[in-house]
């Protein structure tokens, strides 16, 4: 199933070029993009561009998302394309990071492509390494990378707020015959274009800025793993985050990342999945079980409740959307 392109919708959209200087590539050599979808965080976009500018691995094409309320991000990206012209930018009015990964895949012609979000840092190594995994791995469709604290955010971790990460201990595939959990974060992922294509993209219906909130990643590594993909877990491949979250913040990403994952297995259980369902139910026994032992111990965090309670909220949610069944994706409602 091939992704929808909405480039007609999207007029005033750069569309990247080349990479002019880039390291020359033989026709073997799998082309490679960058994509960063961004909203109302024109303090930060600059310096992702500058961290993907500076790779080692020159990548053939960037595109920058765009779907901020005001025009400051595009400014800042023009002056970008001013002097590098691969950068491309499209904006797009409707909200959902699905639907920012969906525009970027559908409005870049690479055969990797790699995606970071707008408040983080690439190593100059990220890119170099991605390719090697993937050349490496010929059979990994879909990589999931560290997304690890800057080292001057670490001295306020868990002082004044949280910075959301994913450490990878150890390189895994995750397959039919090697085993598979939900695992997954949307700041430093890549894929081959051939498995985006194959999926259909991304479920429009989760995702940040969508009704169902999150979970996005989560949803499209396991439907790479029911089609018999497999799912690269690389250590190697790493980005610093810089999305630090105040305490006072964090029920709210928290309640939203539990609506995802209730709407992800209610999906696929509700498509008859008889695995995924297992996956649920486990999910809910040990978070449960987590938020009453710490209540029991007089060590109970409210935090705890919160995930389990808007799993719950998510799981019932996902019925007020029907499902493509073939396509395993949410249909998502008609506009009013």
């Amino acid at each position: 199933m091939r992704v929808p392109n909405p480039a007609e919708a999207l007029p005033n959209g750069v569309k990247p070029e080349a990479a002019a200087g880039s390291t020359p590539r033989s026709h073997s050599h799998p082309l490679v993009g960058v994509c960063i979808c961004t909203c109302d965080r024109a303090d930060v976009i600059g310096r992702a561009l500058e961290s993907v500018l500076g790779q080692s691995l020159h990548p053939d094409e960037i595109i920058v998302i765009d779907q901020s309320s005001g025009s400051e991000t595009e400014g800042i990206v023009a002056g970008f394309n001013a002097r590098e012209p691969r950068i491309g930018y499209l904006r797009v009015a409707e909200k959902g990071l699905s639907r920012a990964y969906n525009t970027a895949t559908a409005n870049t012609s690479a055969d990797i492509l790699a995606f970071t979000d707008d408040d983080c840092v690439a190593p100059a190594g990220w890119l170099e390494q991605i390719v090697r995994c993937f050349s490496a791995e010929p059979d990994a469709g879909l990589l999931y990378g560290q997304v690890l604290i800057p080292a001057e955010l670490k001295a306020s971790e868990n002082v004044q707020g949280i910075t959301p990460a994913l450490p990878i201990p150890r390189r895994r595939r995750m397959n039919r015959r090697d085993g598979f959990e939900v695992f997954g974060m949307g700041a430093n992922f890549a894929a081959r274009r051939s498995l985006l294509n194959d999926l259909g993209g991304f479920d429009l219906v989760l995702g940040g800025g969508g009704p169902l909130e999150s979970s996005q990643d989560f949803d499209l590594s396991y439907r790479a793993y029911r089609a018999g993909h497999t799912v690269l877990l690389a250590p190697e491949v790493v980005v610093y985050h810089y999305g630090f979250r105040a305490f006072n913040d964090w029920p709210r990403t928290i309640s939203s990342y539990g609506i995802g994952l209730g709407g992800f297995y209610a999906k696929h259980v509700r498509l008859g999945d008889p695995y995924a369902a297992r996956l649920l139910t486990a999910r809910l026994v040990r978070e449960g079980l987590r938020a009453l032992k710490k209540s029991v111990t007089g060590r109970g965090h409210a935090i705890d409740w919160i995930l389990f309670r808007y799993t719950l909220i998510g799981l019932k949610r996902s019925f007020e959307f029907s499902i493509d069944r073939d396509a395993m994706l949410y249909r998502m409602p008609d506009r009013p």
